[in-house]
């Protein structure tokens, strides 16, 4: 288990997982993060999702408006991560 894993984190977790309202969770979301990680948080996820569709890091680039950092950080989570961005990718698939 992860360092960061403690008894907060999995307070969240729960929160998280019981919430089944978009407009709930956006509250939430915006009384726990600045619009800025927010955007940052939805940003990245755009990312894995162009990734996954194949797309270059120049059509990512210009289509999200994410460093090439950001690109590559994302890159490494779905090729070597935990698999939390193939989950939520899975989600969106889901519910398209």
């Amino acid at each position: 288990m992860s360092e960061i894993r403690t008894r907060e984190v999995d307070d969240l977790l729960r929160v998280l997982s019981t919430l089944d309202d978009e407009d709930t969770i956006f509250a939430l979301l915006e009384d726990l993060f600045t619009i800025r990680e927010i955007r940052e948080t939805s940003q990245r996820l755009a990312v894995a999702r162009l990734l996954s569709a194949g797309k270059s890091y120049a059509v990512i680039e210009e289509a999200t408006g994410a460093s090439a950092t950001t690109i590559a950080r994302v890159s490494k989570c779905l090729s070597y991560g935990t698999g939390g961005y193939a989950s939520a990718l899975e989600v969106l698939a889901r519910t398209e």
